[in-house]
């Protein structure tokens, strides 16, 4: 089984949505062979909390607005230090960086397929790693 043409629709409008707003490390990938409950994941993060809501709120106003998609459940909002928000074919997860880092998902889901996305969001990969690198932080750094 692989990420229906719809899943795939909405992670690279979702991806688009979240380099607009300058996400760090989008990654998507298809875990639609491990889990029954959807096709794809998305992650991506930000350096600071009003940052995340922001792409948070710009994916879910571009899939609404591009594609007619709203979410059936969206967490984390009070903090904002991860907000998942679930379209059931996608699972979106934006996170504060030290989340991000802390949580590791990207090695939970290593050995499922990668998403290819839009250059736009591919180039934001290591840009939490620079990010903390010019802030002198340690938040970035990811394996």
């Amino acid at each position: 089984m692989t990420a229906t043409d719809r899943s795939i629709e909405l992670i690279n409008a979702a991806a688009q949505a979240a380099a607009d707003r300058l996400a760090h490390d989008i990654i998507a990938y298809d875990v639609s062979d491990v889990l029954s409950i959807t096709d794809a994941f998305l992650l991506a993060s930000a350096p600071n909390d009003r940052q995340v809501k922001a792409i948070v709120d710009e994916i879910e106003e571009r899939l609404q607005k591009e594609l007619g998609a709203k979410p059936v459940r969206r967490e984390g909002d009070r903090d904002a230090r991860w907000i998942l928000l679930d379209y059931v074919d996608i699972v979106i997860h934006v996170q504060h960086s030290e989340e991000r880092v802390f949580y590791a998902l990207e090695r939970l889901w290593k050995d499922c397929p990668e998403i290819a996305l839009p250059e736009d969001a591919v180039k934001t990969r290591g840009k939490a790693k620079e990010h903390a690198q010019l802030t002198g932080s340690t938040e970035g750094e990811q394996s």
